[in-house]
């Protein structure tokens, strides 16, 4: 509901603001904002509105909320978000900044950046890189281990909540039909109850916290050569104290929606590399699939509010989101896929590139025996270790490592790959048998280059958390690797790419054959 017009006072943001006569001023509205962008600074001002979720009904609320805006905001982009002002009317009547007069209305005050640089226009031409989503998990992971954590309000119950106010938004739109509602009301509780032990543990292990709450594409930018977080949910603190795996899930959703795959992938892993937060991996499907019924019912409401050009393309959208929902729950069996080879032969490439299509959203936790051993001795994934970091009893306790982390995903429900060098044979049978005690399907790839490729690629190397050197090869390939039963993949320049077939490995039980949540997908070599 709105409670004032606040017409003046944005015609006087207009002439105070402005740095001169020929300033372009923008004012962009949103239900819940009024953004002026001039020069080099953006102010943003609560509308005088009253909704169930927020209350800026006075100006002494719009100021308490500017205040909030800026202090949870700053938590991720501290130089983005400058200060508030006060707008208050003086006794001529005239109204003024940071005056002595009656409050009227504040505005948060903030440094412009090009909205070219905003994460969704990045994706949508297609410059969103590796590089760049691998320093946004980091920056999430950051922001997550250090945000406040919220007790009391349970794991399940918090997402019971979720759940009412979906219900309730898909009753405001007539995109959907009745039963079609109903029905997916029906499996969304179906799942909560599925994932209703599992999600009160994590709350009471501090899992719930005081997050960003709407950190979609759109609220991320590139912020003096760094992906910044912004626009957290300040109006309301319930909203915003989330299991930090729902906060990531909107940002994975959203790459998911736009077939960002891979991106979404690496997001995950990169996230939970830092976060070391397995235990909540198979529940990311369930929480991308609440953020996209939110989308969902979001749409579904705008475009009953739409023009006529716009309700069709805004109904269009809306349903994608629900049947992306809808695919979302679907539980896929838990899958192992294993790729060894020397080093240089690409199977660390060729892992990132299979995770994806493995598994349920956001495809498979990627357990690399680099960054195990890095893990193992405190030090970042690009660190180079001493020689003694390699010593075989050392490798051991990595493979050793490797397979309990896989076992216990496979256990909850998450799909894994693994990714080493596996040229001995008590490894591969070590994480084979992790597949077999959990009941998973597998599928051991072995990828293979000439001599003189897995020199060049060694040397060309750059980055990354492989410590190999063209010695560590030449040791390497004076072993026997013994009988080789995994799949033979030779690997030229480009990497191929994944082949369907690659993936028919042995279930638990000695049966080949895809598992369902491999068989179903296309994959690039599909056309």
């Amino acid at each position: 509901m709105i409670i004032q017009d606040q017409t003046e006072t944005l015609e006087f943001l207009g002439q105070a603001l402005g740095n001169d006569a020929d300033d372009a001023r923008e004012i962009v509205e949103t239900h819940i904002s009024f953004i002026l962008l001039t020069g080099e600074r953006a102010y943003k001002m609560k509308r005088a509105v009253k909704l169930p979720y927020a209350d800026f009904s006075t100006p002494e609320q719009r100021l308490h909320f500017c205040r909030r805006e800026v202090a949870l905001n700053r938590r991720t982009a501290p130089d983005l978000y400058l200060g508030v002002r006060r707008i208050t009317r003086e006794a001529d009547g005239g109204l003024t900044l940071d005056g002595a007069g009656e409050l009227v209305d504040a505005t948060v005050e903030m440094r412009r950046f090009d909205e070219a640089c905003l994460f969704d226009r990045m994706a949508g031409e297609g410059k969103l890189t590796p590089a760049i989503m691998s320093a946004v998990a980091s920056s999430i992971a950051r922001f997550h281990g250090e945000a406040e954590i919220i007790r009391g309000c349970g794991g399940a119950a918090n997402m019971s909540g979720v759940l009412d106010i979906n219900e309730a938004g898909f009753a405001t739109s007539h995109v959907f039909a009745q039963a079609e509602v109903e029905a997916f009301n029906a499996a969304f509780r179906a799942a909560l109850e599925r994932y209703r032990e599992r999600l009160d543990r994590r709350e009471a292990r501090g899992r719930v916290r005081r997050c960003h709450g709407d950190l979609h594409l759109r609220n991320i930018c590139m912020f003096e050569g760094q992906p910044t977080l912004f626009d957290c949910i300040d109006f309301n603190d319930r909203m915003a104290s989330v299991d930090i795996l729902y906060d990531l899930a909107f940002l994975l959703m959203d790459l998911w929606h736009r077939d960002l795959r891979d991106l979404a992938n690496l997001v995950a892993n990169r996230y939970l590399d830092a976060m070391d937060d397995e235990d909540g991996f198979a529940l990311v499907p369930f929480f991308m699939a609440v953020r996209a019924a939110v989308r969902a019912h979001v749409t579904a409401t705008q475009a009953e509010d739409g023009g006529a050009g716009r309700r069709d393309e805004l109904a269009a959208t809306a349903r994608s989101y629900f049947e992306l929902a809808g695919r979302l729950l679907d539980v896929e069996p838990p899958v192992l896929v294993a790729i060894g080879g020397l080093s240089g032969s690409g199977k660390t490439t060729m892992a990132e590139a299979l995770a994806a299509k493995v598994g349920g959203a956001p495809g498979a936790r990627i357990f690399e025996s680099d960054r195990i051993r890095k893990a193992m001795f405190g030090v970042s994934a690009e660190t180079r270790l001493a020689p003694s970091a390699y010593e075989p009893a050392v490798s051991d306790d990595v493979y050793a490592a490797m397979a309990s982390k896989a076992r216990k995903m496979l256990h909850s429900g998450g799909s894994v790959v693994a990714d080493a060098v596996f040229d001995r044979p008590q490894r591969r049978d070590t994480i084979e048998q992790a597949a077999r005690d959990a009941g998973a399907a597998f599928t051991g790839l072995w990828i293979e280059a000439d001599r003189e490729t897995l020199r060049r690629r060694i040397v060309e190397r750059v980055g990354g958390p492989s410590d190999a050197t063209v010695d560590v090869l030449e040791r390497q390939l004076e072993r026997d690797v013994g009988t080789m039963h995994w799949r033979r993949i030779t690997s030229a320049e480009p990497l191929p790419d994944v082949k369907p077939e690659w993936l028919t490995g042995r279930a638990a039980g000695g049966r080949y054959g895809l598992s369902s949540s491999v068989a179903s997908l296309r994959f690039p070599s599909d056309g």
